[in-house]
């Protein structure tokens, strides 16, 4: 009986490939670099450098974020800007029934 027709061998190879998968150590380019890490670290180029701001780590976990710079609206506020929303909204649609009715008189039928 070959080895490939014994269900036990065909098992603990199954086995050593599915914990094989779960290994880190597995990584082909590791060998190729010795260290396992990709070399040092490139450059920043000077650009990025200088379009990053100050501080950009992280937030460390367990501390709140910062009170936020700008307030929310007002009840007035809201209301003012949905007034002009609803403003916007109506213009939108006189804009558009106009179009249409030019439409219209051209013989045009209005795409949808």
């Amino acid at each position: 009986m070959s080895r490939l027709h014994n269900p036990q061998f065909v098992a603990a190879l199954a086995a050593v490939a599915l914990l094989g998968g779960c290994s880190g150590d597995l990584n082909p380019m590791r060998m190729a670099y010795g260290t396992g890490e990709a070399g040092p670290p490139a450059k920043t180029p000077d650009f990025v450098a200088q379009s990053r701001r100050g501080g950009g780590d992280f937030m460390p976990v367990g501390v709140s974020a910062p009170a936020r710079p700008v307030r929310a609206k007002s009840a007035e506020g809201t209301k003012a800007l949905e007034d002009e929303l609803m403003a916007a909204r109506g213009r939108n649609e006189a804009k558009g029934r106009s179009a249409e009715s030019a439409a219209g008189k051209t013989g045009q039928a209005p795409k949808p």
